[in-house]
């Protein structure tokens, strides 16, 4: 069992799920992908499981996202195939999660960033400790928000869904929660009792009994800043914008957003513009649609994942290197099937 990618179990009320691959923080691979879905197909209709419980090995993450080196391996082959599986098959189980019908409970204690997200969002209870750290980090590497966050980043309040997504930007547990990716905020200390009460009960009602109340969040004093700026029609806007704002963490903000992809930048904002008018499974189309044009027809994707994954560090050299570069037809003409 220790060997399994993905351990499934069925414990009391519950079915279990532990993502057990902690040495590369619990990331996604097309093994694990495919185990979500036979769990999904079995656990769906079994009326004994009242909930599934979901949780990440090895004390560091959740799960820290897709195995994107593997994706841009096969990008570099030019071997469309595994790709197209790879996010055909992991937005089906996001899909799968959404409509599964019984609560899906997330319990968050570490890093949980892109694809790990996916596997929480669309169903809940999503419970975060203080250890929690949650992010959508794509720009940095030229993908974009994908797994469905399309859907569900543009709804969260105030423009925290563009800032987020565009920058990358940081969440702790108790952030997390203000900004609702999260439901509950549960002290680490106390998800063994947690888990004991989900699998006894069956009721994801019991999450209520061990949240507490968490800090407010850290990003209180720039609410409005990011509602002001990030609510620009273009990215450009969104700079200039935080540029007239001032202030160290404005400027701050335009800084990150200056060493992201600007490609991905500006694909990743009309996608969530976009989105916050269709619905999950429109969403998961566009998503897939654009997973060929960024993986494969264009070099950011390869080189972001080059310099923040393989040579760990080193300076992007994206195409074209500067926002103002951008041509908006191009980017039109990422989000067409079939280009």
């Amino acid at each position: 069992m220790s060997e399994q990618n993905l351990i499934m179990a069925r414990e009391g009320a519950a079915g279990t799920l532990l993502m057990n691959r902690p040495k590369a923080l619990n990331a996604l691979d097309l093994p694990m992908i495919q185990a979500f879905q036979a769990a999904i197909d079995a656990w769906k209709g079994d009326a004994a499981v009242k909930l599934v419980v979901l949780e990440g090995a090895g004390g560091r993450a959740f799960c820290a996202g897709g195995d994107v080196r593997a994706v841009r391996d096969a990008a570099i082959a030019g071997d469309r195939a595994p790709v197209s599986a790879f996010f055909t098959e992991e937005y089906a189980v996001n899909e799968g999660i959404a409509a599964f019908g019984k609560p899906w409970v997330s319990l968050i204690d570490g890093v949980c960033m892109g694809g790990g997200i996916g596997l929480a969002i669309h169903n809940g209870p999503r419970v975060v400790t203080e250890n929690a750290l949650l992010a959508m980090p794509e720009t940095a590497i030229a993908l974009f928000p994908d797994v469905g966050t399309s859907h569900v980043l543009p709804k969260l309040p105030g423009q925290l869904g563009i800032w987020l997504a565009l920058t990358g930007a940081r969440l702790r547990g108790a952030d997390a929660l203000h900004a609702g990716l999260a439901t509950h905020h549960v002290p680490a200390g106390s998800l063994p009792a947690l888990r004991a009460a989900l699998v006894q009960s069956g009721d994801a009602a019991v999450v209520e009994r061990f949240a507490a109340t968490p800090p407010p969040a850290s990003f209180d004093a720039h609410r409005a800043t990011i509602e002001r700026c990030f609510a620009q029609p273009t990215v450009l806007a969104i700079i200039a914008a935080l540029e007239e704002e001032g202030g160290e963490w404005a400027l701050q903000q335009v800084a990150i957003l200056r060493r992201m992809s600007p490609t991905s930048l500006c694909v990743s904002l009309e996608l969530l513009r976009r989105g916050a008018g269709m619905t999950l499974r429109e969403c998961l189309d566009a998503e897939l649609v654009l997973t060929g044009s960024v993986v494969h027809d264009h070099p950011d994707f390869r080189e972001g994942v080059r310099s923040v994954l393989v040579d760990k560090g080193s300076t992007p050299a994206w195409t074209p290197s500067a926002l103002e570069a951008v041509d908006p037809a191009a980017i039109a003409g990422m989000f067409t099937p079939g280009r």
